[in-house]
């Protein structure tokens, strides 16, 4: 199970079936993000793809020598704008391409636009998702509830999503969900309607264990998106934020033009693929060697004494230039990583707000707290972190310390909008709405939890946190999870151990919880794991999630540093 590839496959395939010659990709906002996702530039030139344009452009030019791969979203201003296209067509021929399930009726609105007959082909490839990471996947959707329950139109968008991810996969998976929310419960069944509508698309080969989705909720696990991280891609998002594998570094001081935006891809960086899981401490030296590496071979590479050394040079020049820029973008990102942590003091808070998240000292939390919001070194949001993680451990606990928290919030000079997100966060994520007892002792997962951090032994003590999903991974493995917290849609359940499992987690996912899965998919034989979310938080678009699904008249929270088989089902192909 690997959503890069399967996204990769489709994109191969479309490309293919154009046949040779000149080529245009022409794609749709979220299509042009998919695509981007798996593929770098420079792979589909090398495909006599060309030229990438946006339908939704109105400058594009008549191009009658270049053939058209189409691929959009089945929306209805999509469906329009193919109409416009299609009576006045500007390239030669057109390949279109859905990648999700097209309408009967859209279709025969395309063909009679069709009146020069450039159309040759019309199918449903399944790619209508963000592949983040072989085993992650996300909408980029924010606010997708209001209140408990799913906001207007987001819930037909996440159930197309994740249908589309079980196609491409080619899963046809038993449903379980979070019992104690609306929201997981609503999108399951829904889940469950397409896949018994649309039978023939998910007729897949059996298997002798079925496959298993897993849909849970986010305020299940409200502290995980809250804390500092300290894994290199986790760390990267918390603190300068990536945006379908971007990273905006406009902001840091002094940075070169060239260094303003870069790409982190595991796809397309060895480097970042090899380390994007180690601790910060780790990334240092593993830059050093990076860097130790480079100047030997450049210091080689000068040697240059007759023909056949001039010709060595040439022929390795294009490994020198991607290592020197593998080397100076990834030197500025952890140079700027460690100017934040020094500035914002976040190893003092981040010690604090795994204490908070882990042990159960209430008075030596307390006195921390008080110190570090003391602390100018430590921003507000961070002040703020701290006092929410608290308010969501010792939610009964007592109401005159979370007033002086508050008074002391205050005194720091806190903007007002944080110290009233405190309550929305409880409304959002606390102990009446979650369905776990995230810090007690009173059901299996919370003793999973001592079970797991007992076996750590010598912990660091950054790393302490791990993410509830890990633990309720661990139970659904060994067949303990509970039935009545986690039910399935109909009546058919899973015997033997789980293979294949897709989790969703409604209202986004983490980095976090992606290194879990990805430490499960290593250490445990036999279980391949896919996690996914409407998106993928760090802390500030977590609040950002929070306050829209509480209806809050706070505005919104302000980001902190800117910044399978490809082929397509026969019953799901479409030509004219």
């Amino acid at each position: 199970m690997n959503v890069i590839q399967a996204v990769k496959q489709y994109i191969a395939k479309m490309i293919e079936e154009a046949g040779q010659g000149m080529k245009v990709l022409l794609m749709d906002r979220d299509t042009t993000s998919y695509i981007s996702m798996v593929y770098a530039q420079s792979e589909i030139l090398q495909k006599e793809v060309y030229l990438f344009e946006r339908i939704d452009s109105a400058n594009r030019e008549n191009m009658k020598h270049l053939k058209c791969i189409c691929f959009v979203r089945p929306t209805k201003e999509n469906i329009e704008l193919l109409c416009q296209e299609l009576k006045m067509p500007k390239y030669s021929l057109y390949f279109i391409y859905f990648s999700n399930v097209v309408s009967k009726s859209d279709v025969k609105v395309l063909a009679e636009a069709d009146d020069q007959e450039v159309v040759r082909e019309v199918q449903e490839f399944y790619g209508d998702y963000i592949a983040a990471s072989p085993h992650m996947f996300s909408f980029n959707l924010l606010g997708c509830s209001q209140g408990i329950n799913w906001s207007p139109n987001k819930l037909n968008r996440v159930c197309a999503g994740l249908t589309a991810v079980l196609l491409s996969l080619k899963k046809c998976p038993m449903i379980r969900y979070q019992n104690s929310s609306e929201m997981a419960k609503r999108l399951a069944e829904n889940v469950r309607q397409v896949i018994s509508k649309d039978a023939g698309l998910f007729d897949f080969r059996r298997t002798d264990v079925p496959p298993l989705l897993l849909i849970l909720d986010r305020r299940d696990d409200c502290v995980t998106p809250l804390l500092n991280q300290w894994t290199y891609q986790a760390m990267v998002h918390e603190l300068l934020g990536i945006k379908n594998n971007r990273i905006d570094l406009s902001g840091v001081p002094g940075i070169s033009r060239d260094l303003q935006e870069v790409v982190l891809s595991s796809e397309h960086d060895e480097f970042y693929a090899n380390n994007m899981y180690m601790n910060f401490g780790e990334i240092g030296s593993n830059i050093k060697e990076l860097m130790d590496d480079f100047q030997k071979k450049t210091q080689s590479s000068k040697k240059i004494e007759s023909i056949s050394d001039m010709k060595a040079f040439v022929e390795n020049y294009p490994q020198f230039k991607k290592m020197s820029g593998t080397v100076a973008k990834h030197v500025t990102v952890v140079g700027e990583l460690s100017r934040l942590v020094s500035a914002k003091n976040l190893l003092e808070v981040s010690e604090c707000e795994q204490e908070l998240a882990c042990q159960s000292d209430h008075s030596e939390a307390l006195r921390k707290i008080k110190s570090l919001l003391g602390n100018e070194r430590v921003s507000e949001f961070d002040a703020f972190r701290l006092v929410a993680l608290y308010a969501l451990h010792y939610e009964r606990h007592s109401n005159n310390d979370m007033a002086a928290l508050n008074e002391a919030m205050l005194r720091r000079g806190v903007n007002e909008k944080y110290r009233r997100m405190i309550r929305q966060l409880l409304e959002y994520g606390g102990t009446k709405a979650r369905g776990s007892d995230l810090f007690g002792q009173k059901n299996p997962i919370s003793q999973a939890r001592k079970f797991f951090k007992g076996l750590k032994g010598v912990e660091n003590i950054y790393t302490q946190h791990t993410p509830l999903l890990q633990e309720i991974l661990d139970l659904l493995i060994k067949g303990k999870l509970k039935e009545s917290s986690y039910p399935y849609v109909g009546t058919s359940q899973l015997r033997d151990r789980p293979q294949d499992i897709i989790v969703f987690i409604v209202g986004g996912a983490t980095y976090e919880e992606a290194f879990a899965v990805y430490n499960i998919n290593k250490s445990v034989p036999g279980v391949r794991v896919v996690l996914g979310g409407t998106t993928i938080h760090n802390s500030s678009s977590f609040i950002e999630e929070v306050s829209i699904a509480t209806q809050s008249s706070i505005g919104a929270i302000p980001r902190k540093h800117p910044n399978s088989d490809s082929r397509s089902h026969s019953n799901a192909n479409r030509r004219w």
